[in-house]
């Protein structure tokens, strides 16, 4: 960060992401590359998936993390490392530092989760709140690791951190041999560098293609000499990279076959096809592989699909919300408006036409006293389960042959 990062990918060499390899046995868990059968029923393909869910921190970042760490001197150890991040580097920097007795200071922007705050300190680190942006807060980390004369551990643009995340592509080979697709995710690029140089090295007919979400194609970009935006609102904040690095760009230019962009609606898909197919949890950049399967079927249709699942940490509330938005897209959640006297016993009758096909009634908003409502009529907001699009489809037309006037809500929309 401090420094521009090496453009000479020769650095990053198969032999030295076997060293790294070696180097974090034992200390970072060698997670299962399993096949995912309702997965490939779903897609199309044949899918695996590599679980970095399944580390301490959750998420793939410790392995770079520890291979950086473990490079420093003893008198770089002794005054202690920093590094910027609002996620998963911070909790895998803090976790191994934390390990090997490094004092580390981690900057992270006001803004962040309490509950990544929380876990970040948990493992021993400092952490330091500033600035309401990434940007903001790197300002902070420049000023303290001169005023400290700390160590940077970036987190993605550094050899040593992609030897570390490149170990991902030797155990998955290892566990599958027969992939025939590796599909990755990319935020500034040490992952897929990493993965596709190990790959490569071991199995030069295998494909590599990396996914970015259409809000922040950064290498996508860099990869067919594009100029492009990186900005708004993802729920794949994990490879939301405005700033995509030197170094691993020069590496990905070399060794990755092509990256594709896929939309948030997909990668909302995926997170709720991990969680209810596989029964695992998949935060958005986590799920942005699967997502890229989804988009575009026709291409990997009867491939064997390498995966991988590169971290786990959600808020709970918008895993949630994630699942009910997609019930509701399946069809099977329904929230309707229905315009009707207001006489005693009708909110029964509504309530006994939906039991009797076999619905379920969850929520239910009477309103009476809105200015858009009849003065001697009510309007009811129904949402209820259902096995699926047409089963809901004639729930409703039962409830109009009744003689309601039904239309169909947005799950979340209410009165105006």
């Amino acid at each position: 960060m401090t420094e521009a990062a090496p453009v000479d990918p020769s650095r990053v060499t198969f032999e030295k992401i076997r060293e790294a390899a070696v180097l974090i046995k034992g200390a970072v868990l060698e997670t299962p590359c399993l096949p995912a059968p309702r997965l490939s029923q779903l897609t199309g393909a044949e899918v695996f998936v590599k679980y970095e869910n399944m580390q301490v921190t959750g998420a793939f970042k410790e392995r770079g993390a520890l291979v950086k760490l473990s490079s420093l001197d003893e008198d770089e150890k002794k005054r202690g490392v920093i590094a910027v991040s609002a996620g998963n580097h911070a909790q895998g920097v803090a976790y191994h530092a934390g390990r090997l007795g490094i004092p580390a200071t981690i900057v992270m922007p006001v803004l962040t989760p309490f509950v990544k705050i929380a876990a970040t300190r948990s493992y021993g680190a400092e952490v330091v709140l500033a600035g309401n942006t990434l940007a903001e807060a790197k300002a902070e980390a420049d000023r303290l690791a001169e005023k400290n004369n700390l160590v940077w551990v970036h987190p993605y643009d550094d050899a040593h951190v992609i030897y570390g995340q490149g170990t991902i592509g030797i155990e998955m080979l290892a566990s599958q041999p027969d992939l025939d697709v590796l599909v990755i995710p990319v935020g500034g690029g040490g992952l897929i560098a990493g993965i596709a140089t190990a790959a490569k090295a071991i199995k030069p007919s295998i494909e590599v293609i990396g996914v970015e979400t259409t809000l922040y194609p950064g290498m996508w970009g860099a990869l067919y000499g594009k100029e492009v935006r990186c900005e708004g609102a993802t729920i794949a904040e994990g490879i939301a990279v405005r700033d995509i690095g030197i170094l691993t760009t020069a590496v990905v230019k070399q060794t990755v076959d092509d990256i594709l962009l896929v939309s948030e609606s997909s990668i909302e898909q995926a997170i709720n096809a991990y969680l209810t197919l596989q029964r695992t949890i998949a935060e958005g950049a986590g799920a942005a592989g699967l997502a890229a399967l989804l988009s575009d079927r026709n291409r990997f249709a009867d491939k064997k699909v390498g995966l991988v699942l590169c971290g786990g940490n959600i808020d709970p509330r918008l895993l949630s919300k994630i699942v009910v938005r997609e019930l509701a897209r399946d069809g099977r959640l329904v929230s309707i408006r229905i315009d009707t006297p207001d006489r005693p016993g009708i909110l029964g009758e509504i309530a006994t036409t939906i039991g009797d096909m076999q619905g379920n009634v969850v929520d239910v908003e009477h309103h009476r006293l809105f200015l858009n409502v009849p003065a001697k009529g009510a309007t009811l907001d129904v949402t209820f389960e259902a096995f699926d699009r047409p089963h809901g489809e004639r729930i409703v037309a039962a409830l109009r042959a009744r003689e309601f006037v039904v239309r169909y809500l947005e799950i979340g929309e209410r009165m105006d």
